[in-house]
């Protein structure tokens, strides 16, 4: 479903990604994981097509990550999800429902099945500037998910959430797995990946170190922490 072949970007002189190569099934959860700097954001900014690699090839179900028609199948959630404080959850969606096409008969239901989805029923429609962090991701996870995506893209859609954020998220996350779309997940919440996700690509300094499924990766009395740790030690600290 996402193919990364040769993929190499340099942002003058600094090599950002070295011959990067990675494939990501259908239905599969795939995390991407690495320090800060790796280059996880730039693969997430080429597959989305808001910066172009320098050589290598993107594809998204076969097609060029270059064409519109490849990203139509995507939906994405940004490490820090922002709204303008006086908009409503609910208008958010109604919005991006109203971009991606929809009719007003649809996006309506669809709006209302992705709050309650998310946890949101009865507090969609309050000024998003009374949310906290937890309540924003979630709207935004809402707006991915609009429109039946067959990729979801999540840039550390955990970020600044407490415990009970992180496994209220995972929750989300296990009842979307069940319909069969095809996840990319960026997160340094290891503990997290290790339960959600089944295979997992490691980046260090642009390079892929290690790519398989997180069974292998871990094998028997080790955790995926401690695999990270072998890999990449104290890069990006």
């Amino acid at each position: 479903m996402i193919s990364f072949s040769g993929v190499e970007k340099k942002y003058r002189t600094v090599t950002v990604l070295r011959n990067v190569s990675f494939t990501v099934t259908r239905g599969e959860f795939f995390a991407l994981l690495g320090p800060n700097g790796a280059g996880k954001t730039t693969i997430i900014r080429i597959l989305l097509d808001l910066t172009r690699p320098d050589s290598g090839s993107v594809t998204i179900n076969g097609i060029p990550s270059v064409e519109p028609r490849a990203r139509s199948v995507v939906g994405y959630l940004p490490e820090n999800m922002r709204l303008p404080t006086w908009l409503s959850g609910q208008r958010y969606l109604q919005r991006q429902a109203a971009l991606c096409g929809m009719e007003a008969k649809r996006s309506t239901h669809e709006v209302d099945k992705l709050i309650e989805l998310v946890g949101m029923t009865g507090k969609a429609r309050q000024p998003s500037g009374t949310y906290s962090k937890g309540m924003l991701q979630r709207i935004g996870l809402a707006g991915a998910l609009l429109g039946s995506p067959k990729v979801l893209v999540l840039d550390e859609p955990t970020t600044g959430l407490d415990p009970v954020g992180i496994r209220e998220f995972r929750q989300i996350l296990e009842r979307v797995k069940v319909d069969g779309v095809t996840v990319l997940l960026n997160s340094h919440i290891l503990s997290e990946v290790e339960k959600l996700c089944s295979t997992a690509a490691i980046i260090n300094k642009g390079e892929i170190v290690a790519h398989d499924t997180i069974a292998n990766l871990v094998g028997e009395g080790t955790t995926l922490e401690d695999v990270f740790m072998r890999h990449v030690g104290t890069a990006g600290k």
